[in-house]
């Protein structure tokens, strides 16, 4: 029989699970010679109760995710540890600390992460503790320029507002903008500023001070202090720069003029620590009298890679992070409203334009180390806070690639070679420069080794210099060219490449303690609205501080002998200077490498 013919009742044919009841129940009819009547109901209970569950796992479900999708709304909609938010705005008692990574563009984290991991023997997928942060980046441009400078990055945090490269919270037409510092205080928070820097340099001056170019730091000095329109508006201030500070005449000062801005600081009610001694007295903060000036340094504080050599003369960041937020902790732990205070990792920058890769790293390793001290803070602390962190712009045009050679290069760069430094290059050009003074009857043969044997053997662990490097050493003593060929000379050999020794225009990296806390900066955004997020966080408003700053201003203008007025924020913009549009191109690359012109 063909298979088509073959019947339907045929032994291989597949039966229903019922085939057995319903077999039963044809028989007793064949039997009988009655049809039993099939049943009315064609479902029976098992049928409905399985959809009675299904129905019941689809609501269970539901309802878990409308929960879920609430629980997470209110978690986004308030900051971490605080009770509600009024609007869009945080409400009750809170405290904000902002942290500047001076410099640090995304390629310094991937060079200090590949360090980290060799120096520590650690498996590929350690991380440094901002890396578990990052939330967005950030864009860095100036009116002036599609590169920033520090200051009108730093502006564009404290203000909220762009503008040109050197403006101190100034505005491009010549305008004081108030700060979210100023605002703060005005508000009632207790403020501060922790720097690695001088405390008269771009970024802290950004926050309490105006001045139409950034050279002004006498000026900046002055107003940091209280010498200002609004009075005081810094409660602690944590850093180098003293020169700034001391009167022409006195050992150590750079100022100008005669103006004793120590005394007139301890004349407003600061009390004033400027040495290692003075720092520790402070216990970490819990024996701070407010308002604290500290100046730790004639100018910057050592590098973090020569500064672990001389801890008994000056500080690290991260215990000056440390001191401030303890100090202002006390200070406001009866008050109302908490505090604001910006830390900054000052010399990642001077790492970056210096072309430095062994300070480079230590620098991060030092700003990673402070923003994990402040995590820890915000944790234990029983007030409600965030800290934000990012990069004013990025410093040399890094890259962990260098090609050496005209042939292909290979995919490498070596960190095993930046373990092996002791000092930053700088360090080294200032031990050239103070031989060549001690040693001026020095041989030529002598110098070499010196050079050879204490500065790149000992200094930069390098024994495979050239004499063409050598040479170019013998023949710079002063400190800036020197300390670049020292960077150089480690640089090639780790194969790291720098563009510049200036700014680049990359973006730079958002951090935050948690992303619930800054969902607005999440994602890549204007530096100036970080500056609205800081002025929102706190529920600030900027314009009565730049309208009492407009009124009050020009009573702080200096009046000299021969009837002349100089503006309180100093000298006035050069014509030359462009300051609300992009410059052009005129032909650079024409110009002569030779760094005198």
């Amino acid at each position: 029989m063909a298979r088509n013919d073959e019947p339907l009742l045929a032994g291989d044919r597949p039966s229903s699970e019922n085939s057995d009841e319903r077999t039963i129940e044809e028989e007793d009819a064949l039997l009988t010679g009655k049809h039993k009547p099939q049943s009315t109901h064609r479902y029976g209970w098992p049928f409905w109760r399985e959809i009675g569950i299904f129905v019941w796992a689809v609501v269970a479900t539901a309802a878990v995710i409308i929960i879920a999708v609430m629980y997470q709304h209110q978690q986004t909609t308030r900051p971490h540890g605080s009770g509600t938010w009024k609007g869009s705005k945080p409400s009750g008692k809170r405290n904000l600390i902002f942290m500047v990574s001076d410099g640090m563009g995304p390629t310094s984290l991937s060079l200090t992460r590949s360090f980290r991991q060799f120096e520590s023997g650690l498996p590929p997928d350690d991380i440094l503790v901002l890396d578990q942060h990052l939330i967005g980046s950030s864009r860095t441009r100036s009116t002036s320029s599609l590169i920033t400078d520090s200051a009108a990055g730093a502006t564009a945090f404290s203000c909220g507002h762009k503008s040109y490269n050197g403006a101190i919270s100034v505005l491009p037409d010549h305008t004081p903008c108030g700060t979210v510092m100023e605002a703060a205080k005005r508000a009632g928070y207790t403020t501060g500023l922790v720097v690695t820097t001088r405390i008269t340099d771009a970024t802290p001056a950004c926050f309490a001070a105006h001045v139409n170019l950034r050279d002004e730091e006498d000026k900046i000095a002055r107003q940091l202090i209280g010498d200002h329109p609004l009075g005081h508006v810094v409660d602690l201030l944590l850093g180098g720069g003293r020169c700034h500070f001391l009167p022409q005449g006195t050992p150590g000062s750079c100022r100008t003029d005669t103006v004793d801005v120590i005394g007139m600081a301890k004349d407003n009610g600061f009390s004033y620590v400027e040495d290692r001694a003075g720092f520790d007295s402070l216990q970490l903060g819990s024996a701070v009298k407010l308002p604290l000036l500290g100046l730790f340094a004639s100018t910057d504080i050592p590098y973090e890679i020569d500064r672990r050599q001389v801890e008994d003369v000056y500080p690290s960041l991260d215990e000056m992070a440390r001191t401030a937020l303890k100090a202002l902790s006390e200070a406001t732990k009866d008050s109302d409203q908490g505090f604001f205070v910006m830390i900054e990792g000052s010399r990642i920058d001077h790492a970056g334009h210096g072309n430095d890769p062994a300070a480079q790293v230590h620098e991060v390793l030092a700003y990673d180390k402070a923003f994990a001290s402040v995590l820890e803070f915000l944790e234990n602390d029983d007030v409600p806070g965030v800290v934000i962190s990012t990069s004013d712009h990025e410093t040399g045009g890094l890259a962990t690639a260098r090609q050496l050679h005209r042939s292909y290069p290979e995919y490498l760069w070596y960190p095993g070679t930046l373990a092996n430094v002791t000092h930053s290059a700088e360090n080294l050009a200032y031990q050239l420069r103070d031989y060549l003074a001690q040693h001026q009857d020095t041989t030529e043969s002598e110098l070499r080794a010196f050079i050879t044997q204490d500065l790149i053997g000992k200094g930069l662990g390098v024994h495979d210099v050239t004499e063409t490097e050598i040479n170019s050493l013998v023949d710079h003593s002063d400190p800036w060219p020197a300390s670049y060929i020292f960077a150089d000379i480690i640089s090639r050999r780790a194969q790291s490449g720098w563009a510049t020794h200036g700014h680049s225009a990359a973006d730079v990296n958002i951090y935050a303690s948690n992303p619930k806390d800054a969902r607005k900066l999440i994602g890549n955004h204007e530096n100036t609205e970080v500056g609205h997020f800081l002025r929102d966080y706190l529920d600030l408003d900027l314009e009565p501080i730049t309208k009492e700053l407009l009124e009050k201003g020009s009573s702080f203008d200096t009046f000299y002998a021969d009837g002349s007025r100089e503006s309180w924020m100093g000298r006035p913009v050069p014509e030359s200077k462009k300051v609300d549009k992009m410059d052009h191109y005129h032909g650079d690359f024409k110009r002569s490498l030779d760094c005198n012109h």
